[in-house]
């Protein structure tokens, strides 16, 4: 196992990285000392992980000298970007309450990134904030949803517009639960990997390409490197910049673009890791247009995107008009201005407000020519 610390003074937590962590007991048990538990998961990993972690945490309870008093129950979501909305998180609140639930309570997200997103919302805002902690089941959520304290759900007219800031106790991401996704999920979770490439180590970036069918065969040792420096990187830039004021937005490389494709394709169509894709495509072709990297390293991004499996190509039914309002909704946007991460080199990103209207226009207009790059 590995673990790394989420510097945050005294809101700082570990991540634990590794296999079979969810029966070692001994990691959640400082988390978990008194009070309730409630773990949150979805109708696809409770079949699979919940009897586990159930008895991972009676395991706590019967091995302690002292009682705790921990009572442990669970409510199970349906999954899917889909049902990230405040309806699941009043069902949340309606266990809670009905559950008389008070402050002592522990919530515990055991999913993917909608359930981690959830689950800590709902923990943020009931009676002002609870503990949780995340065990997040996919690539996607153990590199980077997991980690970082933004928690929320999405709106018909944009995605992750409401929400909050609450970190959380801990996140263990046990890579022996990837094995049960399915290769969709892998390659969408993946996405978010390479973004962390580009942002700023372009040395990772050339690991991931040259380590791609390991990668994407769950092989151990590379698994657990690439979740290690993932988290390290978003753990580094967390602490600098918790609530996204400055470098941490870089971490947001094909979310402005990709957020527009989820919301106007509807939540679901895309999986989040292929909105990004699609949308560091689209960010490595403004940034071509702005004349900051070259036409080769720009089809190196598409390519490596494409080895790895990920779509390439905007949809072509979503018109300009339709990205512009929905990116002008974003919430990295100030004063009716669109901030967008862009490339100066691969492992150099760039935040950015002032785009010629003409590039930006280019961009959202090249349709098939992106798939071509």
């Amino acid at each position: 196992m590995i673990s790394l610390n989420v510097d945050l003074a005294d809101r700082s937590y570990p991540i634990f990285i590794g296999k079979d962590l969810l029966g070692q007991s001994q990691l959640l048990a400082p988390f978990v000392k008194v009070g309730r538990v409630l773990i949150v998961t979805n109708d696809v990993v409770a079949p699979l992980y919940l009897e586990k972690l159930r008895a991972s945490l009676s395991e706590i309870v019967m091995t302690t000298d002292a009682d705790l008093g921990l009572n442990i129950d669970e409510i199970i979501l349906p999954d899917g970007e889909e049902n990230k909305n405040l309806e699941q998180v009043n069902a949340i609140y309606d266990k809670l309450l009905q559950g008389k639930y008070d402050r002592s309570t522990t919530l515990i997200a055991l999913g993917g990134g909608v359930v981690g997103d959830i689950t800590g919302f709902a923990a943020a805002t009931y009676q002002r904030g609870i503990k949780f902690i995340q065990i997040p089941t996919t690539v996607l959520a153990q590199v980077d949803s997991s980690v970082g304290g933004k928690t929320g759900v999405n709106h018909a007219l944009g995605k992750n517009m409401i929400g909050a800031f609450h970190q959380p106790q801990c996140v263990l991401a046990d890579i022996s639960v990837l094995t049960t996704l399915p290769p969709r999920e892998i390659k969408a979770g993946l996405a978010e990997v390479i973004k962390y490439g580009l942002i700023d180590d372009a040395a990772f970036f050339d690991w991931l390409a040259i380590n791609r069918s390991g990668i994407l065969a769950l092989q151990e040792d590379l698994l657990i490197t690439t979740i290690h420096s993932c988290c390290k990187k978003k753990a580094e830039l967390v602490a600098k910049d918790e609530r996204e004021g400055g470098v941490r937005a870089l971490l947001n490389l094909g979310h402005t673009f990709g957020h527009a494709i989820e919301t106007a394709s509807g939540y679901g169509c895309f999986l989040h890791g292929e909105a990004v894709a699609i949308g560091m495509v689209m960010a490595a072709d403004l940034s071509l247009r702005m004349a900051w990297i070259s036409e080769s390293d720009a089809q190196r991004i598409k390519r490596v995107l494409e080895e790895f499996g990920l779509p390439v190509c905007p949809p072509a039914e979503i018109s300009e008009r339709q990205y512009m309002n929905l990116m002008l909704s974003d919430k990295k946007a100030q004063q009716g201005k669109i901030r967008f991460i862009l490339l100066q080199c691969i492992g150099g990103a760039v935040i950015e407000a002032e785009i010629p209207a003409e590039h930006l226009l280019a961009t959202l207009t090249a349709g098939d020519g992106l798939c071509h790059l």
